[in-house]
């Protein structure tokens, strides 16, 4: 009968990779950790570049020539208006839906730089055309007529090019 032969290999160091080619014997060991130092350089080198870049642009961005002037980041802020008259417009009644109406008054406040007359027929007819044809439900709870409200605020100001700061509801009557 034949024998068998078994080679016994002593148990790798720590930090051998384990495998070894058995025509390069050693000489593949000793050649791998100057590749594993060559990309530990390439990744150093790389990460100066892109950190030098950062640092470039953030200068370029926030000190340098494509920063805003100062002038420009203080913008100047709008005041506010100041109220002026309140000029009162006559109630009129408006058809809700189902056969109901409502019956309002509104008052326009002005700001205190408007020096004209200025003609309410505008504004009684931008309140007509938002509050018409709305259900009662829509115009009587307290959240929709502060809804309305707003929205006639909103109107009023692009409508008057700012001379109306404020709308207030003078008659507000449901039936």
């Amino acid at each position: 009968m034949p024998t068998e032969q078994r080679i016994i290999a002593s148990k790798p160091t720590i930090g051998a990779s384990g495998k070894t080619s058995a025509g390069l014997g050693s000489s593949a060991a000793a050649e791998e950790p100057p590749a594993k130092k060559g990309r530990k350089k390439l990744v150093v080198v790389l990460l100066v570049v892109v950190l030098a870049l950062g640092g470039g642009a953030a200068w370029y961005l926030l000190m340098g020539p494509g920063a805003a002037p100062a002038d420009a980041a203080a913008e100047p802020v709008e005041p506010e208006p100041e109220p002026g008259e309140v000029l009162t417009v006559e109630a009129v009644s408006i058809n809700l839906a189902g056969g109901h109406y409502l019956r309002l008054g509104i008052a326009l406040q002005l700001t205190k730089d408007v020096h004209e007359e200025v003609s309410s027929a505008h504004a009684l007819d931008l309140a007509i055309a938002l509050f018409s044809g709305r259900t009662v439900e829509e115009v009587s709870s307290a959240e929709g007529r502060d809804a309305l409200k707003a929205e006639l605020r909103h109107q009023l100001e692009e409508a008057y090019h700012g001379e109306v700061m404020d709308v207030y509801l003078t008659d507000y009557v449901t039936q």
